[in-house]
């Protein structure tokens, strides 16, 4: 794998990504604290930015199963770039409006770069290799968070917040220069774009997805993190306001970081004594814990350990979701499989997002932990309890048989 000039490319594509992405991140957290001052407002700001995405979603499964994956991520990057104008202009004028656009142009080249890059892996290397690449490759963005959040905080002190952003658009042209670079056979899915003379539509997925039943739980159980990551940067915010303190959030970031990369680089050895289903329900488990921990936030050493219980979990969920859907799913439904996923966890991020502004606004950060902790704890024990059932009753007929 590591003699892949491909896999190379995409792994230095995301650092020098994931560190534009995260100055822009930052970079918009204080330009919001600066401009909003409610939280729930600054929740329909981002959600704005979601909401474009999700509309453009089912068109981004359509191109990337019907044209080029490199093309689709080509030209989505072309749009990231432009994107960071406006945030210059939303900079210089002071107004939120702009940085509207930004954030909707910003989304949707999100919307099509993501479900193609997600369909390319498999095309990179050979299955037996997914589970390590795609571990690896989240290690890579999680350690470009880190580098490019501590980054950040040390720029704002020392250059204006244009030039952050001016430094993340350099980042999103490497970016761009580093696709054209890719190298890989799309030909096996040329048969699959016509089907009886006509183009197969965004829709043809669903039945697949309905015929997969660990795909359809996995994709149900991915909905937990979810709720723990789509008010993330609003809870992290909150965390500094109630202890007071700067350097928590870079802490913060720092501790769920490291934590991640942990559990991602372990999830290869992990996988060999744990079923993909016991390592998705364990991690889930874990993570509603460490949400529930978050009602001590006021305790500076209490909340880092909730954070690092929740990268870990994270570090082992994601990659072996990621590659139970690069395998099970067929290759010729990639891209709007990856896409109909990228949109459904925009539209919960967003519900998430908007629900976790408002929490905070009426009841507090602590109070709200509780709450989210709580759900995530029985959302997994209930579909915990149902895929045993699944499992009993096809194990039933199957004897039956």
């Amino acid at each position: 794998m590591w003699r892949n000039k491909n896999v190379w490319i995409l792994l230095t594509g995301e650092f020098i990504a994931g560190l534009g992405l995260w100055l822009g991140i930052i970079g918009n957290l204080e330009f919001m604290q600066e401009k909003i001052p409610s939280d729930f407002l600054k929740s329909l700001l981002l959600a704005a930015g979601l909401l474009a995405g999700i509309l453009v979603g089912p068109m981004a499964g359509r191109l990337t199963d019907q044209y080029s994956k490199k093309a689709v991520m080509l030209i989505s990057g072309f749009v990231r770039i432009i994107s960071v104008v406006f945030m210059l202009i939303a900079i210089q004028t002071g107004s939120v409006w702009w940085m509207l656009i930004f954030l909707v142009l910003l989304q949707i080249s999100a919307a099509f770069y993501f479900p193609a890059l997600q369909a390319a892996i498999p095309l990179v290397v050979s299955e037996k290799d997914l589970l390590q690449l795609n571990g690896i490759h989240m290690n890579v963005s999680t350690l470009s968070r880190i580098i490019g959040t501590a980054a950040a905080g040390i720029l704002l002190v020392a250059i204006p917040l244009n030039a952050v952003y001016l430094l993340s658009m350099a980042a999103y042209i490497v970016l761009f220069g580093l696709t054209w670079f890719l190298q890989f056979d799309e030909n096996k899915k040329a048969s699959s774009v016509i089907k009886d003379g006509q183009k197969q539509g965004f829709k043809d997925v669903f039945p697949v997805i309905v015929k997969l039943p660990i795909v359809m739980m996995t994709l149900i159980l991915t909905l937990i993190p979810l709720i723990f990551l789509g008010g993330f940067n609003l809870v992290v915010i909150n965390i500094s306001e109630l202890q007071d303190s700067s350097a928590i959030k870079g802490w913060i970031y720092t501790a769920e970081g490291l934590a991640f990369m942990s559990g991602a680089f372990l999830i290869k050895r992990i996988s060999y004594k744990f079923s993909p289903y016991k390592i998705l329900f364990a991690s889930s488990l874990l993570i509603g814990f460490s949400q529930l921990m978050l009602y001590f936030a006021n305790q500076p050493f209490l909340t880092i350990i909730a954070f690092l219980m929740f990268g870990f979990s994270v570090g082992c969920f994601f990659p072996t979701a990621a590659t139970i859907f690069q395998t099970r799913v067929p290759k010729d439904y990639h891209g709007r499989f990856f896409s109909f996923r990228n949109m459904m966890d925009r539209v919960f991020f967003q519900v998430v997002l908007l629900m976790t502004g408002f929490l905070l606004d009426a009841v507090g950060l602590q109070n709200m932990s509780v709450m989210f902790g709580a759900l995530s704890i029985v959302m997994t024990a209930v579909f915990f309890i149902r895929s045993r059932n699944l499992r009993a009753s096809a194990e039933t007929e199957q004897s039956v048989s």
